[in-house]
């Protein structure tokens, strides 16, 4: 994935299974699909899908949740 593909180009066929397995070699490696999605030149949304297509367990957003806070005694 060395050069970033054309924005809108549709990608089909063998390079698409390509596609697919390069990002989720980098997103199970710890890359972010923006990260991904901004080193290929696609939407967040793209990336996303291509991900989803290609079987990956997709991480949580991570952060701070709003989770029950634990009073001390």
């Amino acid at each position: 994935m060395a050069e970033t593909l054309k924005k809108g180009s549709r990608v089909t066929g063998p390079a698409r299974e390509q596609l697919a397995a390069d990002l989720k070699r980098k997103y199970e490696s710890g890359a972010s699909i923006r990260a991904l999605a901004q080193e290929t030149g696609r939407s967040y949304g793209f990336v996303h899908r291509m991900l989803s297509e290609a079987d990956v367990t997709l991480r949580g957003r991570g952060g701070a949740t709003r989770g029950r806070k634990n009073p001390t005694p």
